[in-house]
């Protein structure tokens, strides 16, 4: 998606009310605790959290963010990928990829060399350099979740899992 940019919604907070509106939408996490980490992120007092947007002809089309956890019991596994998400008609164009790419590359600029994700899909994030991890708990949950990482030291050491 040549026409497209990725918003940095800590640089441009006059896109947050719409991309906090529209992960809502998507994920059916209540709007206000978008908005609230979306404060906290224009804020800029810490790395973490990051909110990205893909934007396209005035139009919302992708985005993700970094957040603490993204609602599984493994606390030490942080900080998360969260929310990725692209339009039905924006997919296969890579654009999950650059996103992806982007908040890697953003938080290893803030000294943040591992990143986490927890997923059902497998096979998907191996395709961006994301490598297998463990299975997690979803939070307050039976179901568990694939973990994913990317960065530095791919991995816990042996009997860490």
């Amino acid at each position: 998606m040549d026409s497209c940019r990725i918003v940095k919604i800590r640089e441009h907070p006059e896109w947050r009310d719409r991309a906090a509106a529209w992960f809502h939408e998507k994920w059916g996490v209540p709007l206000e605790a978008y908005l609230e980490s979306m404060d906290e992120c224009v804020r800029a007092t810490a790395a973490v959290p990051r909110w990205y947007a893909a934007v396209s002809a005035g139009r919302i089309v992708g985005g993700l963010g970094v957040i603490e956890n993204d609602f599984h019991e493994r606390r030490d596994l942080t900080p998360n990928v969260c929310a990725l998400y692209v339009e039905q008609d924006c997919r296969r164009r890579g654009l999950a990829g650059r996103l992806l790419e982007r908040a890697c590359r953003d938080m290893e600029g803030e000294g943040v060399a591992r990143l986490y994700l927890v997923t059902e899909h497998t096979s998907f994030y191996e395709r961006y350099g994301w490598r297998y991890l463990c299975m997690a708990r979803e939070e307050g949950g039976e179901g568990m979740l694939r973990v994913y990482v990317h960065g530095a030291g791919r991995g816990l050491s042996p009997g860490e899992e």
